[in-house]
């Protein structure tokens, strides 16, 4: 599998995502997340991301049980702060996006000692004595803290070699980008902002990390399933899709049926063309979604459909597309 270089250290160019791992949206057995790794493994797969909320801890078990198996040089594994894995007080309700989870639930906590408590708790799930990747989850309504606590947190963890990279996970471009200017990361991962349907890194988030050099783990390249699946019931954003955006995925479906192509393996290669992805993490609950989405990277999707897909307006013109087109 083709590598990439994320700040001192290569990565494979294509990485496994762990949400799913954790029950997102459906249960998952354990027998299933073990075949889910090992087939990951198997392709040659050699980044996994995970975090403490996929699963409320589920999908850290899941992953460092597998992983503490393999030689610790071989891999790379990123996860998650701002969220404390706590027991509430009184029964604990079904969450509304992670099924078949433990009772614990996540606690926003993005001060300074709340980060390096959370390292510790991750590090005691995964079975790991380090991770390499640390990154600062969904600080949307905590940028204040984020910088003043968690990033003062992460960058002793990176000075004294506890991890080798460090910066956000979020689910917008706009937060990420005033990070880069104010805090000195290494990367950011960017979930459902750059695929066939949304552009919105090209504005600035894209521009300002080629210049800082910052890399980009890019998830949610389906936009939570409408990218795979744009039939009723489908997903944007981890919420049901409205009817406009189920119209323009089937547009665009529409579009890869005439040229012999899938959606997926559009959606997929449309992202990793882009000079800033340095990592397409993709999320599977089962081993042959984890074929699947290798595939999917390696299918030929024909000159004409990108072709047609800029001479029809439907992407954002500043975006690369394979092969030049």
């Amino acid at each position: 599998m083709e590598r990439s270089r994320l700040g001192t250290f290569d990565v494979t160019s294509i990485g496994l995502g762990t949400a799913p791992l954790g029950g997102l949206f459906a249960p998952v057995s354990d027998a299933d997340a073990e075949a889910t790794i090992e087939r990951a493994w198997s392709a040659g797969i050699r980044f996994y991301d995970t975090a403490p909320l996929y699963g409320f801890g589920l999908a850290e078990r899941r992953l460092g049980a597998f992983l503490r198996q393999q030689p610790r040089e071989s891999y790379a594994v990123s996860t998650k702060v701002g969220r404390l894995l706590r027991a509430p007080d009184g029964p604990a309700a079904e969450d509304d996006h992670y099924k078949g989870t433990p009772r614990e639930r996540p606690v926003f906590d993005f001060s300074h000692d709340g980060v390096m408590r959370s390292v510790e708790e991750s590090l005691a799930r995964l079975g790991l004595d380090r991770v390499d990747v640390l990154l600062v989850h969904d600080p949307d309504d905590h940028y204040d803290a984020a910088v003043a606590g968690a990033f003062r947190a992460l960058q002793r963890l990176r000075s004294d070699g506890t991890v080798k990279a460090i910066g956000a996970g979020m689910n917008q471009s706009e937060m990420l980008v005033r990070f880069a200017e104010a805090v000195p990361v290494d990367c950011f991962l960017l979930a459902g902002r750059y695929t066939l349907l949304d552009q919105g890194a090209l504005d600035a988030l894209f521009p300002v990390c080629a210049t800082k050099n910052i890399g980009i783990l890019l998830g949610g390249i389906y936009n939570s399933g409408i990218l795979a699946n744009p039939g009723a019931g489908a997903k944007f954003n981890y919420q049901d899709a409205d009817a406009g955006l189920v119209a323009r995925a089937r547009e665009l479906d529409e579009l890869c049926r005439k040229h012999g192509t899938e959606l997926k393996a559009a959606a997929l290669q449309f992202c990793i063309a882009h000079p800033a992805v340095t990592v397409a993490v993709l999320g599977a609950r089962n081993a042959v979604e984890v074929a699947d989405n290798i595939a999917m990277s390696q299918s030929v999707v024909p000159p004409a459909f990108w072709q047609e897909l800029r001479a029809r307006k439907l992407v954002d013109a500043r975006a690369p597309l394979p092969g030049g087109a």
